[in-house]
């Protein structure tokens, strides 16, 4: 396994400043708001939504040329699709994936409360299963979500279009860039949040849920962005000439 490098060179240290401060919301909201992990489920859901907003500019912005690996996935004519073709193509499809991650959400307390009652004695208590994930505060859900959307816009500025990644990248290739962070991010959630549902969500497990969800969506940060291409025709590092596709923020 390669070494993952934190220098600058590889990722601003802004965006990763950025994107630290925004997670610590979530952070302090538990320890200090008595912020619930439906809440938090909520929170990442909606940030997910964000995520694709603002991969809908980068489509819009991206300048790269085709790769062929790239063309084969969607086609018109046999040429590049229009850009807003693929724009419309991803909210639809990223649309439906981001429905169902909500569809997941809400039933997710049924599921751990399923669970709970399949394993539990065998005179128990008889009920539907539903496990309490707690209440949901509208004030901090705003809150952190706005954090978590700064952090993702400054990303956008500061990486994509700063660092001239929108460059490098073509619309068709920038549509399909943001789903494996998504898809882990999302499996990491839901696990999370099914493990601590079934925990009763104490305070030591949705710190542990929160710093979690921090570190895998700020090691996919680093990682995307620590072969950051300069515009066309700067110099570059040895190995990442200008024209090579970057990955996404």
């Amino acid at each position: 396994m390669r070494r993952m490098r934190w220098s600058s060179a590889d990722v601003s240290p802004f965006s990763i400043a950025a994107l630290v401060v925004a997670n610590l919301v979530p952070l302090i909201g538990v320890l200090v708001g008595d912020w619930s992990l439906l809440l938090l489920l909520l929170m990442y859901w909606i940030e997910s939504g964000i995520i694709g907003a603002v991969n809908v500019a980068k489509i819009a912005m991206a300048r790269g040329a085709d790769q062929p690996a790239a063309r084969g996935r969607v086609t018109f004519g046999g040429a590049s699709p229009p850009r807003l073709l693929v724009i419309l193509f991803f909210i639809v499809h990223y649309g439906l994936f981001w429905v169902v991650h909500g569809v997941f959400v809400l039933l997710l307390p049924v599921f751990v409360g399923l669970g709970s009652t399949m394993f539990a004695a065998v005179d128990g208590p008889p009920g539907l299963g539903l496990t309490d994930f707690g209440a949901i505060d509208p004030g901090g859900v705003v809150v952190a979500t706005v954090g978590l959307a700064i952090s993702h816009v400054i990303s956008f500025f500061v990486n994509f279009l700063g660092r001239g990644e929108h460059l490098t990248v073509s619309p068709v290739a920038q549509m399909f860039r943001v789903y494996g962070r998504v898809v882990v991010l999302h499996l990491t959630i839901l696990v999370g949040a099914a493990v601590a549902g079934a925990l009763g969500a104490p305070l030591g497990v949705l710190l542990v849920f929160v710093v979690g969800k921090t570190v895998v969506d700020l090691a996919f940060h680093v990682r995307e962005h620590r072969r950051a291409t300069a515009p066309a025709g700067v110099a570059t590092r040895a190995g990442h000439a200008p024209g090579r596709t970057a990955p996404d923020s």
